[in-house]
């Protein structure tokens, strides 16, 4: 397979002794391209037939190929198109009562997890009201020290248990088992059944094989859904960058409930991103679409109100409202060192009582985040990086998809679906391996976290010069003392960042444009604050 396709690419085309081979390739001819075919579906293994073994003598099951029917004048729908075609053909097909959702760069890593599955679904007591089981998404390429926060470990060890609690956990688009009527519209009739056993109907013939093919392409074609309900109360939802979250939501507030099951064994690993443009990018899809969400017909604030737990709905509050927490990280990453340069004190004093309220939020904040981080199997320096990366997000990913979901409600702009790109070089890998952090790359999201590192360093230095030559550390400490802590912190957390600018002379170090620019926004602000004030 792999000396197939590396010999079409350098070919340009398919050679001839595989075109003979496939008749899938019958149809693709000069004129078709990835975003203008016709409908490719092939039944390659018939779960039927008997004669379907592997060398070992166990029976295979039913295998499809399917490239759904794409044109340049159609929209396609992206993730959420996809999986309403297969919902579609594989009914026509199989009509298997359980669906399994993974995405294509992750597979199965325990074959257990499928029993574990129809238990939940096959419950005498409460089996008849789940709709959907939802695994963890696990990474096998996650570093020691998790470099990059991929695991995203607190919210898959800790928050998505307290969720289950609740009457189910989100739907996060891989990993996923599905009841098939669930996906498409069936409401929760309290006292109704839903028979799990599947009648074998015999083997099917060549020619019922190939009329089966034939029959199911249209189901696949771009004008099926035409006046039809599909993408609205139908399938997975149209028209959000989190269309596996809405869904989930809308099955939900239609009376089923999800169970989140996450074994020792984990049931499925994936490809984590391996850089931090990628990492920043996948987040501002999930937070922008979970913004839109929020702002929708489909809000948990008050579609889901009284349709689901109100834990439940406050679980997806929390996340829908992660956009908007950039607003007040970008405050408190700006102004305490713009005022903490011009000697100005914003907060209590060391000796003022008002101080404890404050020593009482963060010191009681971080522990409990310390050690659920590390009771969760993390490593200390995985919590520091986990907080880098916690400011990161918020300070660009966040700002962008806040700024983008508003200019989409005023109709300046249209959402974009941003496939998170899992391909890198080998000196990339390498670093990743190493636990380097990768710069290399002119976003403007560098442009905003380089500008506020270098603000926070210019203030922390200017700070520190007039505390020397003035008053002295001790007397500008108890004046300004939660200040100084947060400018302090600030710049140890970006201290990866200041090597990329400054230090690094490799291909994952900060672009020259991207440092000159940061450099300029940065001193003009600090110098503008100064005469201003």
């Amino acid at each position: 397979m792999e000396n197939q396709i590396q010999n079409a690419v350098k070919l340009g085309r398919i050679s001839e002794e595989v075109r003979s081979k496939c008749k899938g390739f019958s149809q693709w001819d000069p004129n078709s391209s990835r975003r203008d075919h016709d409908t490719i579906l092939q039944i390659l293994i018939d779960g039927r037939n008997p004669n379907s073994r592997d060398v070992e003598g166990c029976v295979l099951p039913t295998l499809v190929y399917l490239a759904r029917e794409k044109r340049p004048q159609h929209h396609h729908k992206f993730k959420a198109g996809a999986m309403n075609a297969l919902i579609r053909v594989s009914s026509n097909i199989s009509n298997g009562q359980v669906i399994l959702n993974v995405d294509c760069d992750m597979y199965s890593n325990n074959s257990i997890a499928i029993r574990d599955v129809l238990c939940f679904f096959m419950d005498e007591e409460e089996g008849q009201e789940v709709a959907f089981v939802q695994f963890p998404q696990n990474f096998e390429n996650i570093t020691k020290n998790d470099l990059y926060s991929n695991s995203l470990r607190v919210i898959y060890e800790v928050e998505f248990h307290g969720l289950d609690g609740y009457g189910g956990t989100l739907y996060v688009g891989s990993g996923c088992f599905h009841r098939r009527e669930t996906l498409c519209g069936r409401k929760f009739i309290k006292g109704s059944k839903i028979d799990m056993k599947w009648e074998f109907s015999g083997q099917r013939e060549e020619s019922r094989i190939h009329e089966l093919e034939e029959n199911s392409r249209s189901l696949a074609s771009c004008t099926f859904e035409e006046n039809t309900q599909w993408g609205k109360e139908m399938g997975l939802k149209y028209g959000c960058p989190v269309e596996d979250v809405i869904t989930g939501l809308s099955i939900q507030c239609r009376g089923w409930k999800s169970v989140y099951c996450n074994p020792s064994r984990k049931a499925f690993l994936g490809v984590a991103p391996t850089t931090l443009t990628q990492t920043l990018v996948q987040h501002k899809r999930w937070t922008e679409g979970n913004f839109q969400i929020l702002l929708s017909k489909y809000s948990p604030a008050w579609y889901a109100h009284g349709k689901i737990s109100f834990g439940l709905q406050l679980g997806y509050c929390c996340y829908c409202f992660w956009c908007s927490n950039s607003l007040a990280t970008l405050f408190y990453s700006i102004v305490p060192s713009l005022y903490l340069l011009k000697g100005i004190s914003l907060f209590p004093q060391v000796w003022s009582p008002w101080l404890i309220p404050f020593a009482y939020v963060i010191v009681s904040k971080y522990t409990r985040s310390f050690v659920e981080f590390l009771g969760c199997g993390g490593t200390i320096l995985g919590w520091w990086n986990d907080q880098r990366i916690w400011l990161y997000k918020r300070t660009s990913s966040y700002l962008f998809a806040f700024i983008d979901t508003i200019l989409n409600s005023l109709g300046y702009s249209d959402t974009a679906f941003v496939i998170t790109s899992k391909v890198d070089d080998e000196d990339v890998s390498e670093r990743y391996k190493k636990e380097v952090m990768e710069f290399g790359d002119s976003s403007p999201m560098f442009t905003v976290l380089a500008t506020l590192a270098i603000l926070n360093l210019y203030c922390f230095l200017g700070f520190l010069n007039k505390a020397i030559s003035g008053e002295g550390i001790a007397e500008a400490y108890e004046k300004m003392p939660l200040q100084i802590l947060l400018c302090g912190v600030l710049v140890l957390l970006n201290l990866p960042l200041y090597q990329a600018l400054y230090l690094r002379k490799d291909k994952g170090k900060m672009p020259s444009s991207v440092a000159f620019k940061s450099m300029a926004f940065a001193v003009s602000a600090c110098i503008c604050f100064q005469y201003l004030y």
